[in-house]
């Protein structure tokens, strides 16, 4: 038998594709910015999958949040899985908006550099693991931080030259008057129920009571379907209706973080009188915020339920959050949680003692004030990974990581006793003893 002996080619291995994302990042909130955003996205998506020698990642991006690594989500994720394997590259616009802070920068270079990990500047056309890129970064990103601070300079002084002549930069739509060309212009239909607001609570009527009246009555506010207790409070604190104007009453921490910050002091404020029409007099703003003052020191401080209640909202089912006492803590709870378990709902519970705690971080008080918190803040949202996020009256949302606490932390040394006493009850009950 003649055998035949065909030789096989050993399989050439197919070269591996590089696994490549993308990171795109908008630094405002504003509809054109987004668009703006959603443009970069589509971009990058077509530029990596239309490369042969690429596989597509994924693009993250982070809107309308600041150069800062710390808060922005996407740029977490995309980090994490860069240390996890998944990527091989990523590809950005710029430094400036990868990162404004130029140790924030290396760091990052530094560590997905060790991990193989290129990243593409495509602005300065710098890939970070050719054997100059971290030279010229350091250049690069120090200049850009420099130049940021620059901008940000030369902004303050164009707004605070503008306070000083009574020109508000900035801000929006008020219930009573539309913003146009920077001047607030009454709305005569808005304006009469501002009136009849301030005219029941003088004459007695509570915030929820006006709301009903004023939702039975078929009135609706600027910014949602009916009236609640938080939309009457912002018409009875605002200042505006007296035709006077504050400027100045939030400002920017620094360029970098770009966090508000109320005006506590710290600037100076601009009082404009007679800036506008007005739609109450002095004499009636001021008697409405003596009213709500007398009715703060009524309520007994300690009895939080009754200023927190219905302004803590859940971040995962948008319910809001109730008030129980326990045996030992006061705490909130989200309703869905509390009603139908955590199967519904898996938000934590907060303790009363953290929401002051971060109220007097937030609005920078030494001890927890209720006129306020009444006054500065809208509602808190209770979001996942121990985070409260308040939206304040002024529109700006401040973000706060609370640290938990077992619920031993705040026992007392008779609270501790007790529970000695309890286990050892049970310990000789089971017949160890």
């Amino acid at each position: 038998m003649n055998r035949t002996i065909t030789k096989i080619e050993a399989l050439q291995e197919l070269p591996k594709r590089t696994r490549v994302a993308a990171y795109a990042r908008v630094s405002s909130g504003k509809e054109a910015m987004l668009n703006s955003l959603a443009a970069q996205v589509n971009y990058y998506k077509q530029l990596i999958q239309n490369n042969s020698d690429w596989e597509f990642v994924g693009v993250y991006a982070d809107e309308a949040l600041t150069g800062t690594k710390d808060t922005r989500e996407e740029f977490q994720a995309l980090i994490e899985d860069s240390r996890n394997g998944k990527i091989d590259m990523i590809i950005t616009k710029s430094i400036s908006r990868f990162a404004r802070n130029t140790l924030t920068l290396l760091e990052v270079v530094r560590e997905l550099k060790a991990l193989e990990v290129d990243i593409f500047f495509e602005e300065q056309n710098i890939h970070t693991l050719s054997g100059e890129g971290e030279m010229i970064l350091t250049f690069l990103a120090t200049f850009a931080q420099e130049e940021s601070r620059s901008v940000s300079e030369n902004m303050k002084w164009r707004i605070k030259k503008d306070f000083e002549k009574g020109i508000p930069w900035g801000g929006k739509d008020s219930y009573g008057y539309k913003l146009e060309n920077r001047n607030l212009v009454l709305v005569p239909e808005e304006a009469e129920i501002v009136r009849l607001i301030y005219r029941l609570y003088l004459e007695g009527y509570g915030d929820m009571q006006i709301g009903k009246i004023l939702n039975e009555r078929g009135y609706k506010p600027k910014f949602s379907e009916k009236w609640n207790r938080a939309s009457i409070r912002g018409v009875l604190i605002n200042y505006n209706y007296t035709g006077n104007l504050i400027l100045q009453k939030t400002f920017r921490e620094n360029h970098l973080t770009k966090l508000t910050k109320l005006n506590y002091g710290e600037l100076d404020k601009y009082c404009v009188e007679d800036n506008h029409e007005p739609i109450i007099s002095k004499e009636t703003f001021f008697a409405a915020q003596e009213l709500r003052r007398l009715k703060t020191v009524n309520i007994k401080q300690s009895n939080n339920d009754s200023i927190f209640k219905g302004r803590i909202r859940c971040g995962q089912c948008n319910k809001m959050y109730t008030f129980r006492k326990t045996k030992y803590n006061d705490v909130w709870l989200c309703s869905t949680a509390r009603q139908k378990g955590t199967s519904e709902c898996s938000s934590k519970q907060v303790l009363d003692a953290k929401i002051i705690e971060a109220s007097n971080h937030i609005l920078k008080m030494t001890s927890f004030n209720r006129h306020t918190f009444d006054i500065a803040v809208e509602t808190v949202i209770v979001l996942p990974n121990n985070k409260l996020l308040f939206k304040l009256r002024d529109g700006k949302e401040i973000e706060y990581i609370w640290e938990y606490d077992p619920r031993s932390a705040g026992w007392t040394d008779e609270m501790k006793n007790a529970a000695r006493k309890n286990a050892l009850k049970r310990y000789r009950g089971n017949g160890n003893g």
